[in-house]
């Protein structure tokens, strides 16, 4: 009996829970017919109004153009006249010409830097930026002698310029405060007379690693007195101590990259680096150190102008900078800025021309050249050699460029 009646409970707590279930599933719906009935109406009197309005959607709306995204948008080989319908096309990648493309690297001395290099756990531009010289430089080509440029603080940038391929980090790995003695040990094994030194940008630092930058000099120094260092320096974040502290560390050659022309800036570099804030960087070196020589590198092929070119070496010589090398921009991936167009080896000629006519005391202008490289650094070894009235060395009349450094200075 007591049996009987715990399961006549039971089920008669089921069928009334059913039962609510159901009314409320019915209140639910009823809710949502009236709802739907709610919305028709009103998309219906929407429609009625659009019909009374001047216009129509094609004038807000594509006219058949593929969607293109924020970096497309960026790299258009035509714009859109206000007024005109211009028909917009996306930029196409131009081919490789013939007087860009270099050996694969091999050699002696190419093996031997790279496995002083892994061994020291140091770094190069070379390798990170994906250097097409790579193999002259560091297999010594015709002049027999390699070089290599350090690559100081880590292989991780706090920046992303849109031309370069060395890896970005917002928190990199802490600097290694071996890395000076190791560099300097690594040069002299190599038994060379002109190093390059550069680093990545070092934002997460509150000095921007110029301490670093100046440990590294000092250390040089101190095992091979006659060698002459050249250092390529970020900006260190507008901060001029920082400038200043490298300036008078005992380097010979203070460079500072512009990369591209004052329009273009914005869309090539990081949006924390500047035009007038490298200009300022390399004024400051002048300011601290008169004596000091400045160096800077433009990229061509990005999409600049003749006219934006020479205002940028115009105001390169305002502010006293004396060697200036121009070379072709290399799009590293496919992930990073196209190349609008490959520059020829005339329009570089007439560059080098134009830039020692304007006063610049070493001028290298040509499809391969970068910012650091072996024929540059002979000439302004020169340079410098020339004004410690040290004999100056000779290049074959093949690898000539225009200079002053045979001059007296």
């Amino acid at each position: 009996m007591s049996l009987l009646k715990t399961v006549s409970t039971r089920v008669a707590h089921s069928y009334a829970r059913t039962f609510a279930a159901a009314s409320q599933q019915q209140i639910r719906t009823h809710a949502t017919t009236v709802s739907d009935n709610s919305k028709s109406s009103r998309l219906e009197e929407l429609r009625n109004k659009l019909k009374t309005e001047e216009g129509n959607l094609e004038e807000f709306v594509s006219t058949g153009f593929e969607k293109m995204t924020h970096t497309e948008a960026l790299e258009l080989r035509e714009t859109v006249v206000p007024g005109t319908k211009v028909k917009t096309t996306k930029l196409k990648q131009p081919r490789l010409p013939e007087w860009l493309k270099t050996e694969i690297p091999t050699g002696k001395n190419f093996g031997k830097i790279k496995k002083d290099l892994r061994g020291l756990k140091l770094h190069t531009v070379c390798e990170e930026a994906r250097c097409p010289n790579i193999g002259d430089c560091w297999g010594g080509g015709e002049h027999q002698t390699a070089t290599a440029t350090i690559m100081l603080m880590g292989d991780e940038c706090t920046r992303g310029c849109r031309f370069c391929s060395v890896k970005t980090n917002r928190a990199p790995k802490a600097l290694d405060p071996h890395e000076p003695e190791h560099t300097a040990e690594a040069i002299s094994r190599w038994g060379l007379d002109y190093v390059v030194l550069t680093s990545v940008d070092r934002d997460d630092l509150a000095d921007g690693g110029s301490n670093h930058f100046a440990e590294t000099i000092r250390k040089i120094k101190q095992k091979a007195p006659q060698m002459l260092v050249e250092c390529l320096t970020g900006d260190f974040g507008g901060n001029l101590e920082g400038v200043a502290t490298v300036a008078v560390s005992g380097l010979d050659v203070y460079a500072h990259n512009i990369e591209t022309v004052e329009a273009l800036t914005p869309f090539v570099r990081d949006r924390r680096a500047g035009f007038r804030q490298s200009l300022r960087v390399l004024q400051h070196v002048k300011e601290v150190n008169p004596d000091m020589i400045t160096k800077t590198s433009i990229m061509l092929g990005c999409g600049e102008t003749d006219e934006e070119v020479q205002q940028t070496l115009e105001e390169l010589r305002k502010i006293d900078v004396d060697c200036v090398t121009l070379g072709q921009y290399m799009r590293p991936t496919k992930r990073h800025m196209k190349v609008h167009e490959y520059v020829t080896p005339e329009k570089f000629k007439h560059w080098e021309t134009k830039g020692m006519e304007m006063g610049f005391k070493y001028v290298a202008s040509g499809p391969l050249v970068r910012s650091s490289y072996k024929a540059g650094e002979f000439y302004i070894g020169n340079i410098l050699k020339g004004r410690k009235g040290l004999p100056l060395s000779t290049l074959p009349e093949s690898t000539r460029a225009t200079t002053i450094a045979d001059k007296t200075l």
